[in-house]
């Protein structure tokens, strides 16, 4: 399998969450997608507006009509990408996408170095920081691009997954 790497791809606008959804339902129901196409990203920035002398602080679209893809780039994954409905296309020449560079990416705050971590699926870790801090679980699936384990807390007496931090996790023993 390639690197993954993050691509842009050009929505209508205001179709920006829409292709997210849509994308992310696409790699639900194909588990073998979901190894390619890693993560799905719509920026957000938080800006201040005033209004009627009122400061409200709203998120907004940092590029409207375009979603960031990281993902291993083939013949399938671009075709997935391609036709979900509100995509006209990737940025790149012709029908080539180009993926961001390193010094692109920062401004955006995608980190992509390697972590490093002392467990693994399967370990049981302990939350430190955080709402679930004191929390203890089995991880169920790490995921690196988005640096973050899943594990299973029982909560309302059901086991439910939850998203943690890398850094808000130790392992325990």
């Amino acid at each position: 399998m390639a690197e993954a790497k993050w691509y842009v791809v050009h929505t209508y606008s205001g179709y920006e969450n829409k292709v997210k959804v849509d994308i992310e339902k696409t790699i639900e129901n194909n588990k073998a997608l979901a190894e390619q196409i890693l993560e799905v990203r719509v920026p957000m920035e938080d800006v201040v507006e005033i209004k009627n002398g009122v400061k409200k602080t709203v998120s907004r679209k940092l590029f409207p009509g375009y979603v960031l893809v990281n993902m291993d780039m083939n013949d399938e994954t671009w075709y997935v990408v391609r036709n979900t409905r509100g995509v006209t296309g990737f940025v790149g020449p012709g029908s080539k996408p180009v993926p961001l560079t390193e010094a692109e990416m920062k401004p955006l705050g995608i980190h992509t170095d390697n972590i490093t971590i002392d467990f693994a699926e399967g370990d049981t870790i302990a939350v430190v920081v955080g709402v679930w801090k004191d929390t203890v679980g089995v991880v169920q699936k790490l995921d690196y691009s988005k640096q973050t384990a899943t594990i299973n807390v029982e909560l309302f007496g059901r086991e439910t997954p939850v998203e943690i931090s890398f850094a808000e996790v130790r392992k325990m023993g």
